[in-house]
């Protein structure tokens, strides 16, 4: 196990989340689950912790009840190496989700991403500070990041 391990506070969909992102990014496996017994604070057999790894970085899910909510102040950043990339996963990490600004989404759960090109960062630090200063215009007026309108501003 990793050090550090990302622990995320499900009300009921720990298990379907835990699969839906195995099935999103590739080298990603479903591990163990636990289950609530009888006579436990939810249902007997809902998934209690849910173990699983995305692309190499092991997760744990828990289905601990609706005290506690997703919120932008953490998210997930996905460093993508194309458009064909940032595309893939900013249609797959939307679908049933929502939109945000500058490369930010919410999925379907709740839990907050940036779907980011490896590029961006190159057009933001740029030497020239009206070149970097012009892809940070193009970046804050965009959704999905498109890498083509930050290396043409």
């Amino acid at each position: 196990m990793q050090k550090i391990t990302p622990f995320l506070w499900f009300d009921t969909q720990a298990e379907e989340a835990a699969n839906y992102y195995v099935s999103i990014f590739s080298n990603s496996t479903l591990g163990d689950i636990s289950r609530y017994p009888e006579g436990g604070p939810r249902p007997a057999g809902m998934a209690m912790g849910v173990n699983f790894s995305l692309d190499g970085l092991d997760f744990i899910a828990l289905n601990a009840g609706p005290e506690f909510t997703f919120t932008e102040a953490i998210s997930m950043f996905v460093s993508c190496e194309d458009q064909a990339e940032v595309d893939y996963f900013w249609e797959k990490l939307t679908e049933g989700g929502q939109e945000s600004r500058c490369g930010w989404l919410k999925d379907k759960f709740g839990v907050s991403w940036q779907v980011i090109p490896k590029q961006m960062g190159e057009y933001l630090g740029n030497p020239d500070p009206e070149k970097a200063g012009r892809a940070m215009q193009a970046m804050m007026g965009m959704s999905k990041i498109i890498i083509d309108d930050l290396k043409n501003a």
